[in-house]
């Protein structure tokens, strides 16, 4: 009696140990079979050309073949307000199956969790976050100008006695804009801005034209998008660097925003505007996706990164590649939300103003 007992008992065991082995195979089958034929389609909350589109169309051209199923990959540009109505449209629009992501403004995150823009209907802990392909590890943000603008350096452009410089932006929410205000205030930058233009192809138009005398940008973007801008005789100049500790080993000449800030407490609004650089180039897809495809989109985020043709054209297209996950962008995210009250007080009037054309 008893060998049959522990004989039933060791079938069992047996039974329930190859159905724990099997499960997770089940699982990803399931997620296969989904996947398979379909289409996932990936919002970008600009226009085509710019910095968040070329990272967007990198990602496309490899990412499907990492995902269970190898579904086709299509970019759908769906600019406006500064990417917010992507954000809106993945937060109440998009299918919430596994088959729409985006990406969109580092800033909105921030946006979300500051609750003064009635058109912000989304909060960002609740997406299902894939990750962000750049942590700015490698990137900086610049103040860049043409040559011939009334100011020749940053002590010159902090002189109110002197033209202020004109840039360009486009709209609500979008770093482009945000930045050159928190220079204004926390460095003394002298600045007028020009909002509203379309996307980051339309600003840098506009610099050509001489319509503005420069913008605040990725250094990554030039470098994808106007490399020539960057040589000693490109016709412009670099006056300051945004969210960087330390200076940019390309350009050690020029000082950061922490070493120009007016006193501790400029420099502390500063670091609190820089935290969404560590979510610079995001994606997420809809809160509530199944768990079994959410966990497949986010491994294969991380694995496309670690893709040597994904690499090679990155180096190609000369962005900065520093991943992070969706646990860490989360983290990320709470880091600003746990920000002293003041500070994010501040911030939202900043987002008003701006809002407004500043």
């Amino acid at each position: 009696m008893l060998a049959r007992l522990t004989a039933a008992m060791s079938v069992t065991a047996v039974i329930a140990a190859a159905w724990t082995l099997a499960m997770p195979a089940a699982r990803a089958d399931a997620v296969a079979d989904f996947y398979k034929g379909r289409q996932l389609n990936l919002i970008v909350g600009y226009g085509p050309g710019g910095g968040y589109d070329i990272y967007a169309r990198l990602l496309a051209r490899h990412f499907g073949k990492f995902i269970p199923g190898h579904p086709n990959v299509v970019v759908q540009n769906m600019p406006g307000a500064g990417s917010l109505r992507a954000v809106n449209y993945l937060n109440k629009v998009a299918p919430k199956d596994g088959t729409t992501i985006a990406m969109f403004s580092r800033n909105m995150p921030l946006i979300g969790l500051l609750g003064g823009n009635s058109n912000a209907q989304f909060d960002a802990r609740k997406f299902t976050w894939l990750g962000s392909s750049s942590s700015f590890l490698n990137d900086a943000y610049i103040l860049i100008v043409r040559k011939d603008a009334p100011v020749k350096s940053i002590d010159e452009a902090r002189r109110s006695d002197l033209p202020p410089l004109v840039l360009g932006g486009t709209a609500e929410g979008a770093t482009g804009n945000d930045v050159p205000i928190i220079l204004r205030d926390t460095i003394g930058l002298h600045v007028k801005q020009v909002v509203g233009y379309p996307d980051s192809t339309a600003i840098f138009l506009a610099i050509e034209r001489g319509e503005v005398h420069g913008r605040t940008v990725d250094l990554s973007s030039v470098r994808s998008v106007k490399p020539e801008w960057l040589k000693t005789d490109g016709g412009y100049r670099v006056l300051v660097q945004f969210a960087r500790a330390t200076r940019h080993p390309d350009f050690p000449d020029v000082p950061t925003a922490r070493e120009l800030a007016k006193n501790d407490a400029a420099r502390a609004l500063i670091e609190l505007a820089e935290l969404p650089y560590a979510l610079s180039r995001p994606f997420a897809a809809p809160p509530d996706v199944p768990a079994a495809r959410a966990k497949a989109l986010q491994r294969a985020f991380l694995a496309v990164h670690r893709d040597p043709l994904y690499l090679e054209e990155a180096v190609r297209l000369r962005i900065d590649v520093s991943p992070i996950g969706g646990d860490e962008v989360l983290q990320a995210i709470d880091r600003i939300a746990s920000a002293p009250p003041e500070q994010l007080e501040y911030v939202r009037k900043l987002l008003a103003e701006t809002k407004g054309g500043g």
